[in-house]
């Protein structure tokens, strides 16, 4: 098993995290303390919901709760970009990132529950 900091969906991850953290440092006072720490506080939920996956036997529930988050972040970006609390380029920058994360989310859930043999053998012996 790799560390969760290795993973390619961890520093995706990661990097959305820097990314969110510096837009949110420039918001303007009202919006940045109630959705702008938000965005941030889930980001970093996100990080912490690769690293439980990464750790647990059954892997499925942390990632499903981690899209269900990635799909929050996504909301609070496009409300950030309709309330033109952020620019198009930043809100597009960052959304690519959520949908890496969610793709990567998704393709480990679904090879995470992929029955494999328990005994180790190669099929059936009738």
């Amino acid at each position: 098993m790799a560390l969760h900091t290795e993973l390619d969906i961890y520093k995706t991850g990661y990097d959305l995290f820097t990314r969110v953290t510096k837009i949110v440092e420039n918001m303007k006072r009202p919006f940045k303390h109630l959705i702008g720490e938000e965005i941030v506080r889930e980001t970093a939920k996100l990080l912490i919901l690769v690293y439980r996956a990464n750790i647990a036997d059954d892997k499925a529930p942390h990632l499903s709760v981690l899209i269900e988050k990635v799909k929050l972040v996504e909301l609070f970006l496009r409300l950030s970009l309709d309330d033109e609390k952020i620019s198009p380029r930043q809100y597009y920058g960052t959304i690519l990132l959520t949908q890496s994360i969610g793709k990567q989310a998704s393709g480990w859930r679904k090879s995470s529950s992929v029955k494999r043999p328990s005994h180790g053998g190669q099929g059936r012996h009738d």
